[in-house]
């Protein structure tokens, strides 16, 4: 038999199925959606912010090219001062204080507790529910006049004789924001950390307790070292939640008493939308990228050390 009838002859491909089958424009292809939808609701949005920043465009008006102008108007203006110290205050504290619960709460879930589905899925409700909603709840419990706080604390526990002013003075104000705010991240926090630590292998416990190490040896060389990549990245989360919080803030106080409790991200949009200064506003808000950026570095270089997330030191 002739061998010639046994050779299969691949047949030509048309110029379509080449280039399918390249596999750099097949990458491409499937990111192309995504860099679209990328390209509309995020590259748009923040070329145009930056845009507005370098105008004096107004609500109803075409702008004009000032360059920088706005930046040097809110550099000498005292209320964004006030305002850059009262998002690194407010984003420090929150954070140090949402990262001290989580931690201890995470650890507490992590034992054979009764119950501790039922913990778990409570424990998410802060988180859960809406911004809004959250902010609503809280700005009943600082009412000066109907607060359960200070109803429990004059009329039951009869500790003070007057009722406290949560928001109407500003550090009160700021500390009542800072309650708020931890309360509704702790969940994120645990959770996360939960699950870090649910990736830790029992064994390590268990020979560390036959060298007879105590619980806090146990933390610091076991637990905490395991965690770290997992700390690494919820932190620069949780700041850069808390560092661009609006909602909470603006739904309790507006940035008031007298612009004591505002954040960048409020003082922006109250400049630009309810002040009609699109380009002070836009200024504002992109003043607020840089620090952004630092925190995301820092994370990224942080993360970058394989031995630093061993636990060893590096050479």
């Amino acid at each position: 038999m002739d061998a010639s009838v046994w050779t299969f002859k691949r047949p030509k491909q048309n110029a379509l199925v080449r280039l399918l089958d390249h596999k750099p424009f097949l990458t491409f292809l499937c990111m192309l959606p995504a860099g679209l939808l990328l390209l509309l609701f995020l590259t748009y949005p923040l070329g145009l912010g930056f845009w507005l920043s370098f105008t004096d465009t107004q609500i109803g008006q075409a702008g004009e090219w000032v360059g920088l102008e706005n930046f040097d108007s809110i550099l000498h203006d005292r209320v964004f001062i006030n305002t850059v110290w009262n998002t690194m205050f407010y984003t420090v504290v929150a954070t140090v204080g949402k990262f001290a619960l989580g931690l201890w709460l995470a650890l507490l879930l992590n034992e054979n507790l009764p119950f501790k589905s039922l913990l778990r899925a409570i424990i998410l409700l802060p988180f859960i529910v809406p911004t809004v909603l959250s902010a609503i709840a809280f700005w009943f419990l600082y009412d000066p006049q109907f607060s359960i706080i200070s109803y429990l604390l004059v009329d039951v526990l009869h500790l003070r004789t007057t009722y406290i002013d949560f928001l109407g003075t500003p550090w009160p104000a700021r500390w009542s924001l800072i309650a708020a705010n931890i309360w509704r991240g702790i969940p994120f926090v645990a959770i996360t950390l939960l699950a870090g630590l649910q990736t830790i292998s029992p064994s390590l416990y268990e020979a560390a307790l036959l060298d007879g190490s105590s619980g806090w040896q146990r933390f610091r060389f076991i637990t905490f070292p395991l965690l770290m990549p997992i700390l690494a990245i919820v932190l620069t989360f949780s700041v850069l939640f808390t560092f661009t919080d609006f909602q909470l803030v603006y739904a309790i106080t507006r940035g008031g008493p007298i612009d004591s409790t505002h954040l960048m991200a409020t003082l922006a949009f109250q400049r630009g939308i309810p002040g009609g200064q699109l380009g002070e506003g836009a200024a504002i808000a992109v003043s607020m990228i840089p620090f952004l950026i630092f925190a995301t570095l820092f994370s990224y270089f942080a993360l970058a050390r394989r031995k630093w997330q061993q636990g060893e030191s590096n050479d």
